[in-house]
């Protein structure tokens, strides 16, 4: 029924052009942001699961990131306990040298100065290796008593880090020198002990070499299946919603001349009184 005080027509058009704009506009930020879900109104559901996923992603990169950090301290401590084994097989040959029934007192006298000077070094070594400031191997760290590595996604999830004293004192040979063969055979003991404990020390420190290597490659493939499911949740279609962005935009411009072709209807029935 011809009306002119009230333009349904209009009314109508009006109401799809808003509801085309609107859907418009969000196809449009989908596609500026790259995302599928730009309102929790969007996928409420995915966007609660998206958003646990991406907690535990950044857990796990920084997990990668302590896992380089353990890796390190480490391999700086394998390189410190390198030393001192190098040191002490030298050592261990002082001894041997000592007991030799040609070497006369002065031959004991330089032998026991070589000595103690590498007792020192092994002092030096052991007390100035450190890792951020803190030391690895003096006995007296943090890491004596063993230090946590974060490698998961749970507080529970560590990898402990331990590393013992590497000191003379710790090593049992402090305060030993050479003065005659009897003095040379009795370090010689304590040295080749020194050497075996320092080599089950290198080899502790390979195991959680190992471990912490194992652990990174699990994490990064972690990593890897978690960011292909956060992104097959979040992430845009981009065919899909250009496509949808153009289908919106043309019924926009159909909305738009429809309401424009409405409110021309009324100025057309006033005809009829003329």
């Amino acid at each position: 029924m011809p009306v002119i005080s009230t333009n349904t027509a209009a009314n109508t058009a009006l109401r799809y052009l808003n509801n085309n704009s609107a859907a418009q506009s969000e196809s449009l930020a989908k596609l500026s942001s790259g995302s599928r879900i730009v309102s929790a109104k969007d996928d409420a559901s995915g966007l609660a699961i998206a958003t646990s996923m991406n907690a535990d992603i950044t857990v796990l990169n920084q997990a990668a990131t302590n896992v380089t950090s353990g890796t390190s301290v480490l391999n700086t401590a394998d390189g410190a306990l390198s030393n001192v084994a190098d040191i002490l097989q030298r050592m261990n040959s002082l001894t041997a040298q000592a007991q030799s029934g040609s070497s006369s007192a002065d031959d004991l006298s330089y032998i026991d100065a070589e000595y103690q000077q590498l007792l020192e070094e092994i002092d030096d070594i052991t007390t100035t290796t450190n890792f951020n400031g803190v030391a690895l191997l003096d006995g007296a760290s943090d890491y004596s008593t063993g230090v946590d590595f974060l490698v998961g996604t749970a507080s529970t999830d560590t990898i402990t880090v331990q590393l013992d004293g590497a000191t003379t004192a710790d090593l049992l040979i402090s305060g030993t020198s050479i003065t005659d063969a009897a003095s040379a055979a009795a370090n010689m003991d304590l040295i080749s002990t020194a050497i075996t404990q320092v080599s089950e020390m290198r080899a502790n420190v390979g195991a959680t070499l190992s471990r912490f290597e194992f652990r990174g490659d699990v994490i990064s493939t972690s990593l890897e299946n978690l960011q292909s499911a956060e992104s097959a949740i979040s992430d845009v279609d981009i065919a899909t919603e250009q496509t949808n962005f153009t289908n919106y935009q043309t019924l926009t411009s159909a909305a738009i001349s429809a309401l424009s072709q409405a409110n021309s209807m009324s100025q057309s029935l006033l005809k009829l009184l003329q």
